[in-house]
């Protein structure tokens, strides 16, 4: 329980759900500076997956040594830890005067975003899902992944309608509302009274580095296969060819992709795999790290630019070619994607390999 539970509460509140996102909370107040980092609590809505949870315990120990508060809740152990999580944080979220939140898409964060009366909402990124946050926003629209949208709504996804809708009004600014969002995406469309402040990922600079350089080649692994998107055939054929072709001998694991696909993706391309114990960027920022850095389309083609400022790491990544979207890809999938790559700065850009 923290400390700060007693009547006065925190000024600011943070809600995440992934390292990523703990780490763009800290690269917030380090910006920010004392006057608005200066009582934060963090609190960890933890997942089940142990990959996730182990990168959060590592996040978490980073952000107690910066002098802020860590609030662990076990949010999806089991079917009354909801209730129990929700609870507890009602009265911090009602003292709170400014709520920071890692993933306005998500379920949990929405619904907290109901009983909240802080005036100063801020969203820090969520890797690519932000450029999609801003969009939605700016046109008006319900609140929807992009790898779902333009699918038909689930059963869940009806009854959860009337929160997203509330959550979708309270991210709308108002008179007696402030909404900005810290990134380090590209921002096109910004929503009428939206604050964009530009995340430069000046603390994991401060904080590591500068890395050892090695002469070869890393690749950063996606995700993109368990969310539907890639086919995976498709998807080691085609790791197998860029890992041959720039001579890469090591694959940093993205920390959701499944075990059974790394264990063959490391027996028929040779690769290293390595499962981060913390978010790429400051992996890569302590280094070592390889002289090239090759990746499909996502976050880390933004942020690493940004995190390995000053060395000499040539970030290249690898269009997806759309022969490898599967059938459930979402109709808009591939242009996104190509969105992804092509607003991303200080990136060298390959085309789609070709696989068998």
């Amino acid at each position: 329980m923290s400390p700060r539970a007693g009547n006065a509460g925190p000024p600011t509140l943070a809600f995440v759900e992934s390292p990523v996102q703990l780490l763009n909370v800290l690269e917030w107040a380090h910006a920010h500076g004392p006057e608005q980092g200066a009582g934060l609590t963090l609190v960890v809505l933890s997942p089940t997956d142990p990959m996730t949870r182990g990168q959060l315990r590592r996040m978490a120990e980073l952000a107690r040594e910066d002098g802020h508060e860590v609030r662990w809740e076990e949010a999806r152990g089991g079917a009354t830890a909801p209730f129990q999580t929700i609870g507890g944080l009602t009265p911090l979220l009602r003292r709170a005067r400014r709520v920071v939140m890692g993933d306005p898409f998500s379920r949990y964060v929405q619904l907290l975003l109901t009983i909240t009366r802080a005036r100063d909402l801020v969203v820090v990124d969520d890797g690519t899902a932000t450029m999609e946050f801003v969009a939605q926003l700016a046109r008006g629209e319900r609140l929807v992944r992009w790898h779902r949208k333009g699918g038909r709504p689930g059963p869940r996804d009806l009854v959860f309608a009337p929160v997203s809708s509330s959550a979708r009004r309270r991210l709308t600014p108002s008179e007696d509302r402030r909404v900005s969002v810290f990134s380090s995406m590209p921002v096109r469309e910004t929503p009428a009274g939206v604050t964009v402040t530009a995340n430069t990922f000046a603390w994991t600079r401060s904080r590591f580095g500068p890395p050892r350089i090695t002469k070869g080649a890393d690749m950063v692994g996606t995700s993109l296969v368990e969310t539907g998107v890639v086919d995976g055939e498709r998807y080691l054929a085609a790791v197998q060819t860029l890992a041959r072709a720039h001579g890469a001998t090591r694959y940093f694991a993205h920390r959701r992709e499944s075990t059974e696909k790394l264990h063959r993706l490391a027996v028929e391309t040779g690769l290293e795999v390595v499962r981060p114990d913390l978010p790429l960027e400051l992996i890569a920022r302590r280094g070592p790290i390889g002289r090239t850095v090759l990746s499909f389309p996502s976050t880390v083609v933004h942020t690493l630019p940004l995190a390995l400022a000053g060395t000499e790491v040539r970030v290249a990544v690898c269009d997806i070619d759309p022969a490898w979207l599967t059938e459930h890809a979402s109709p808009r999938a591939h242009g996104f994607l190509s969105g992804v790559t092509g607003t991303a700065r200080d990136v060298h850009r390959l085309s789609a390999v070709t696989s068998a």
